[in-house]
């Protein structure tokens, strides 16, 4: 903001009108009119003198190259109603009419004339008097430094320091109301202009106006870095006007209008990260459940893998059993059947513990169910994948908190990167779903046929009888040592697959618990970033009220509407309207024997000789 103002100063001060020609042109004018040291004259007349009905002042002060005073004068512009005796003040050492051939009189620190109606001028030299600045101007060339008058000719790296502050011994109000420019104009013939921080730089035809402006109240550093060639400058202009003058009216409904849409584009960002806040919650929960299933159903599944070698095992001794019996009640008729009352029990146990199994198996199916239909909802609740490159970079350039940025795209990455990764492996999901069902029923459906094959032997030693009995109970265990033969193949061929189904989901649930820790962390970050986004957005609410806030505050600081004119000669002048300030450095110049040695490399030409001859 303030680089905007400096801007409108450096603007306005570029064209304000300063009349130093007017006392350039009139200062040999009228030189009999002067009365220099004419403090014992008498007045012009015993009319009794009045002061001028308003009253300007022009201060002029010529500076040596590193900013000390040596010259000061100023040229007073008096507006004359009613004509007559005017008396002014002022401790000049000398006065001069700049107006007219009339006489004027410089007697014990006040000024007589008589003046006719109008605008009457004059000016009026001061020997001591203070600038309210203190103005320090230093050179370094080639890092070295050195003094204006060594400088002049030299080639090299320069580099230009420009240093204000307020000159205590001098009256403060103008140092607190005034705006200071200081314009430096530099031919590009041989200054190359390589640096100069806050500087406006104009182009004057083939020359460089480097222009800086010290606010009110405040001091100024300036630094001005240049390639040099035989180096000359022109002296260094500095004005000096009250602020009000170019602040008045300042508009800032834009800029409170480009904050507004900042203001609203961040609360809606703040909306949407708190709906992916939410999002990434649920899918939080469902993952963290499906894991808790995925868990239970992994240690299941590997204890029946496990248990795998023990059934088949118990099975195939069955099998045997069954068929050893079955030939020895074929060859030899007169066996002891005592042992063959414990088969149905066998039988019985093993269907009980096949049944165990498939139940568990069907409960772990309910609970993988239940997590998967969680983690499907929570998956199909992120949004596809929309934002372009453009958009996001687009995002980035808003002028939103580049990290909250950052977290909010990290976090917009890590959610498609989950959306994707399940809709990779949700086959394999159903798959298992589906899997889990088939097993369990099978398993309960071989526990059906083993209770039905124990009940039938039971039933079958209970009724057998004598001989008969036996035969019959021969035929039914060589039926059913053929189709439990069958079974065991069967049975073997499951806990083939349940081998290999573990085996298998071990990976899936490895998969499934570091996509559990991913969206923990996931949540996590998507929390922080939520209160950051929200926190930003609190901040941010009323954006543009607090812009013009600052706004307001800084121009009250710099508003001097208030400020007063006061005469920078002398207290006792009223009527004071305006004061400006017109100082300039001496210039550096190549001296003439060293203009003298560049020239002779050049023959001169006719006009140039022709010029010298006048010279």
């Amino acid at each position: 903001m303030k680089k905007i103002i400096t801007i409108v100063l450096t603007t306005s001060l570029l064209s304000f009108p300063v009349i130093s020609g007017l006392a350039n042109e009139n200062q040999g004018h009228n030189n009999s009119s002067s009365l220099e040291g004419s403090k014992d004259l008498a007045p012009v007349s015993t009319v009794v003198a009045r002061e001028a009905s308003s009253k300007e002042e022009v201060v002029y002060g010529t500076l040596n190259s590193d900013g000390t005073l040596t010259e000061i004068y100023v040229v007073n512009m008096l507006e004359v109603i009613e004509p007559g005796l005017i008396i002014d003040h002022g401790n000049y050492t000398s006065v001069k009419n700049l107006t007219d051939l009339s006489e004027i009189k410089n007697v014990d620190g006040t000024v007589q004339f008589d003046a006719p109606s109008g605008l009457f001028y004059y000016q009026g030299n001061l020997e001591e008097a203070e600038l309210p600045w203190d103005i320090d101007i230093s050179y370094r060339l080639d890092g070295q430094e050195i003094s204006s008058d060594e400088l002049a000719g030299e080639t090299g790296r320069l580099e230009l320091a420009i240093n204000t502050a307020k000159n205590d011994r001098g009256n403060s109000i103008f140092y607190e109301n005034y705006t200071l420019q200081i314009s430096c104009t530099l031919d590009t013939k041989n200054i190359n202009i390589i640096d100069a921080v806050d500087a406006n730089i104009a182009k004057v035809g083939k020359k460089r106006q480097v222009t800086y402006t010290v606010m009110p109240d405040s001091d100024g550093s300036f630094r001005l870095t240049a390639d040099v060639t035989d180096f000359e400058m022109e002296g260094i202009n500095i004005n000096a006007i009250p602020l009000s003058m170019v602040i008045d009216g300042f508009d800032v409904d834009e800029m409170t209008g480009e904050m507004r849409t900042l203001s609203d584009a961040i609360a809606e960002i703040n909306k949407g990260v708190s709906e992916l806040n939410n999002g990434v919650t649920e899918l939080n929960n469902g993952v963290q459940k499906l894991r808790n299933g995925s868990g239970e159903y992994n240690n299941g599944i590997r204890e029946i893998s496990r248990s795998s070698a023990e059934v088949i095992e118990a099975s195939a001794l069955i099998e045997g059993a069954l068929a050893q019996v079955h030939r020895e009640l074929s060859g030899a008729p007169d066996l002891d059947l005592s042992d063959l009352a414990e088969l149905p029990a066998g039988l019985s146990q093993m269907a009980k513990g096949l049944s165990e199994a498939g139940d568990g198996l069907l409960q772990l199916h309910g609970g993988f169910s239940e997590a998967f239909n969680a983690l499907d909802e929570a998956m199909n609740k992120i949004p596809a994948a929309t934002l372009s490159e453009e958009e996001i970079q687009q995002l980035y350039a808003s002028g939103a908190d580049p990290e909250t940025v950052g977290h909010l795209i990290e976090v917009y990455t890590a959610a498609q990167t989950a959306k994707g990764t399940y809709n990779a492996v949700k086959q394999a999901f159903s798959t298992t779903e589906e899997v889990l069902k088939e097993v369990g029923g099978a398993l309960h459906e071989m526990s059906g046929h083993l209770s039905g094959i124990a009940n039938e032997v039971g039933a079958g030693m209970a009724n057998m009888e004598g001989l008969d009995g036996l035969k019959k109970l021969e035929e039914g265990l060589a039926q059913l040592s053929a189709n439990y033969g069958e079974f065991h193949s069967g049975l073997v061929s499951y806990t083939n697959g349940v081998g290999k189904l573990a085996d298998a989901y071990a990976e899936i649930h490895s998969g499934i618990g570091e996509l559990a820790d991913g969206t923990t962390a996931l949540e996590s970050g998507v929390n922080e970033l939520a209160d950051g986004t929200d926190e930003l957005a609190d901040a941010t609410s009323d954006l543009p009220d607090q812009l013009q806030e600052e706004v307001d505050a800084m121009l009250a600081e710099f508003d001097k509407s208030d400020f007063d004119p006061v005469s920078f000669v002398s207290p006792d002048n009223r009527n004071v309207e305006y004061v400006q300030f017109i100082l300039k450095t001496e210039a550096i110049e190549i001296p003439d024997d060293k203009s003298a040695a560049v020239e002779e490399e050049e023959e001169p030409s006719f006009w140039q000789r022709l010029k010298k001859l006048f010279s």
